[in-house]
């Protein structure tokens, strides 16, 4: 069997049949790219190595048809819902109340997975859905002999708030219900479900498989980039830009006042940044020579593989595309409203996989971000050495980890057990 991940559209279909195995990832996306874009590598991978198998990703997503996806991989976008800045969440589009929201996405989730009928369903992040909007189609997938799985990032939170989290959510007794639980990342940097109560009910399900590697996509032409892409440059990515504001200010006014910094910078807002602000910093950007910048690029692998070096903030996926494409990085990590990505930069920080800036107004160190404490980094960020130079052994295999952990489901050219259409279970 193949590992070498691929991405890229037209291919030769392979021949499918009605009874060849099926896989459901659920992804419950209310903030960023996070959840589609490391649901969509795994859905990608997996038909890269099982081409006869079929994959639906459901997903509140409201940019997912803008991602390009393998033969054998298709969506079915639910309602979205927003995370607030205060934390409450709120129907995306819909003028209709939350409850009602969610019962409509509890609806279609079950109604997709009664017509799909998956072998395999992998559950990204949350173990019972959104506000429990899942419990009812895991009832169903357990009676009828699916495998359930799990699959959690690196670093969730800090224990303590995630454990008061998941027990007021019934995540923790939810547990229960899952065969396996993927954490996409290495025990020996960090392991997220350490801080929870009864390990023993549930710790012999854990697989830690290793960082989800990135391929780099095709382009689809006509593909333009700004001008200083055709040189060494740095790739400034706040990933979906709702949250990024500080990091490109901070960016911005180093190129401001320190015209001195060798490389230039491609900044690329995200598609959740406001448009005001967006109008705000392309403006200061036209006034910089060093400077250029971009909306949206769903395929941003293509820019960070062309990229010197990158500063970002340090969310999953982003830190996969840096270590996958061996760049060397700043990480300027936010520590609302959790301390993942802190977490995840110090670990990566202190194994020398990248360099670490703290934010002083989101650590309320200060109220000011001085301008040439990023120009210093971005001058010394060229000269630092890439991931791969830290040696760290099985970082990059859970893609690979992945599939060879769901063979026995994928690997034959007929599903493993008795189709539900035919048995006396209807639901």
């Amino acid at each position: 069997m193949s590992f070498n991940v691929v991405d890229l559209s037209g291919a030769e279909r392979t021949p499918r049949g009605p009874h060849a195995p099926r896989v459901l990832i659920y992804s419950h996306d209310t903030f960023g790219l996070g959840h589609i874009r490391r649901c969509r590598a795994i859905a990608n991978s997996l038909v890269a190595n099982y081409s006869h198998i079929s994959v639906i990703i459901v997903s509140g997503s409201s940019v997912i048809s803008s991602f390009q996806f393998g033969d054998g991989v298709d969506y079915v976008r639910i309602p979205g819902i927003e995370k607030q800045s205060d934390g409450r969440y709120v129907p995306h589009h819909l003028n209709i109340d939350l409850g009602d929201t969610i019962r409509l996405r509890t609806d279609l989730i079950k109604q997709v997975v009664l017509s799909f009928d998956p072998d395999v369903v992998i559950v990204d992040k949350e173990p019972i859905g959104l506000r429990g909007e899942l419990e009812p189609s895991l009832e169903i997938l357990r009676r009828r002999g699916a495998r359930i799985v799990l699959g959690l990032r690196d670093v969730l939170d800090e224990p303590a708030k995630l454990h008061e989290e998941w027990r007021q959510s019934g995540a923790i007794d939810a547990l229960a219900l899952y065969d396996d639980i993927f954490v996409y990342g290495l025990e020996s940097i960090y392991q997220p479900l350490a801080g929870l109560p009864n390990q023993h009910l549930f710790a012999d399900k854990v697989q830690y498989t290793g960082y989800l590697k990135r391929a780099v996509p095709s382009p689809m032409p006509p593909n333009r980039y700004p001008r200083i892409t055709k040189g060494p440059f740095i790739l400034v990515t706040p990933g979906g830009g709702g949250d990024g504001i500080g990091l490109i200010d901070w960016v911005i006014s180093a190129y401001e006042a320190d015209p001195t910094i060798e490389l230039p910078a491609l900044i690329v807002f995200g598609p959740f940044m406001s448009r005001e602000k967006r109008k705000d910093f392309a403006e200061r950007i036209a006034r910089v020579p060093k400077l250029e910048s971009l909306g949206f690029e769903p395929r941003l692998e293509l820019l960070m593989n062309r990229a010197h070096c990158v500063v970002a903030m340090g969310g999953y996926n982003t830190f996969c595309e840096v270590l996958s494409f061996d760049k060397p990085a700043l990480i300027v990590p936010r520590v609302r409203p959790r301390l993942e990505q802190a977490i995840r930069a110090e670990r990566a920080d202190h194994l020398k996989l990248v360099d670490i800036l703290h934010d002083p107004v989101e650590t309320g160190a200060s109220t000011v971000r001085d301008p040439m404490l990023m120009a210093a980094a971005l001058r010394a960020l060229p000269k630092r050495l890439p991931p791969s130079q830290a040696f760290v052994q099985g970082l990059l295999d859970g893609l690979p980890a992945i599939s060879r952990a769901l063979a026995s489901d994928l690997s034959t050219p007929i599903r493993g057990r008795a189709l539900a259409q035919n048995a006396t279970i209807t639901g």
